[in-house]
């Protein structure tokens, strides 16, 4: 069953992301996603995080795709104009690539070309009713096209904000639904209890959330997030856990493979499993 129809019928599923590597050897990208593979429902190939250069969504998506591996494919405002876009997203529906995610991509400043000039040709809520319209067979300029693509289109929200921001995060999802986004993934989750007033506002069995899975490296990782991103928020009972258990590994990767449990039973429309580098650990966390 495809990622699509999971979502649909309200199957929990399973995603987990999967950097393309930084370079042109692509077999470590190809051999753990075949480890996982049977086990995770889509594959969510970044573009270009943090602005660091490496091989783009659509190449690792394309690469993954003909392995017979499904995928998401990650567009971001950052990189391209609306034609790129455009000629991207034709490119990933022709070879069958029907999962997208759309985003705003972080400021090329943080990255490793700092020099490099952002576009922002399109806003988030432009590139997803862009995609839309692909989906109904016109380009942006109106012009109907000689077939069209059957994407799924994904974004992300701040479920962790609260107040004000947390009302305008709402009504920015609100316009990515009408836009035609379909699926929403969060920061990274450790304890519904923190996002609570996010839940009392939305209904879980009519809106698709896919809650962040992190997998913390230590105790000391824990810390940083919990100190720095204001977002994600750490209980420390975790970083206590972690810092106590004899192999802080193993323990950060039983967390990991608790909160998806966690995710499954408080009803959300499943998991997007992030590793950071580690996805040769994905199998530990969801066997």
């Amino acid at each position: 069953m495809n990622l699509k129809s999971k979502l649909e019928i309200g199957n929990f599923a399973i995603l987990a992301e999967l950097e393309p590597p930084k370079g042109v050897d692509v077999s470590l990208m190809l051999a753990n996603a075949k480890r996982v593979k049977g086990i995770v429902d889509a594959f969510v190939v970044p573009e270009m995080s943090n602005a660091v250069m490496r091989m783009s969504s659509l190449g690792g998506a394309l690469i993954l795709n003909g392995n017979g591996l499904e995928t998401v494919f990650q567009v971001n405002c950052r990189d391209r104009n609306r034609l790129a876009l455009q000629a991207d997203l034709l490119t990933a529906g022709a070879v069958g690539i029907d999962n997208v995610m759309a985003v705003s991509g972080e400021e090329p400043r943080f990255g490793d070309h700092h020099e490099a000039k952002a576009v922002y040709d399109l806003d988030l809520i432009e590139l997803i009713r862009t995609i839309n319209s692909l989906n109904n067979g016109k380009d942006m300029a109106g012009i109907e096209l000689s077939g069209s693509p059957r994407f799924i289109a994904g974004s992300t929200i701040n479920s962790g904000a609260s107040g004000h921001a947390l009302t305008l995060e709402l009504e920015i999802m609100a316009k990515k639904i009408e836009a035609g986004a379909k699926f929403f993934i969060t920061p990274a989750l450790f304890d519904v209890n923190c996002i609570k007033p996010f839940l009392e506002r939305i209904d879980l069995s009519k809106t698709k959330i896919l809650p962040t899975v992190l997998l913390l490296k230590s105790a000391g990782m824990a810390k940083y997030i919990k100190q720095h991103m204001d977002n994600i928020i750490i209980p420390d009972a975790i970083i206590e856990r972690i810092r106590k258990a004899p192999d802080r590994v193993r323990e950060c990767i039983k967390i990991a493979s608790e909160t998806v449990s966690m995710l499954k039973n408080e009803g959300f429309a499943g998991a997007f499993v992030s590793t950071l580098g580690w996805e040769n650990k994905l199998s530990e966390i969801l066997e």
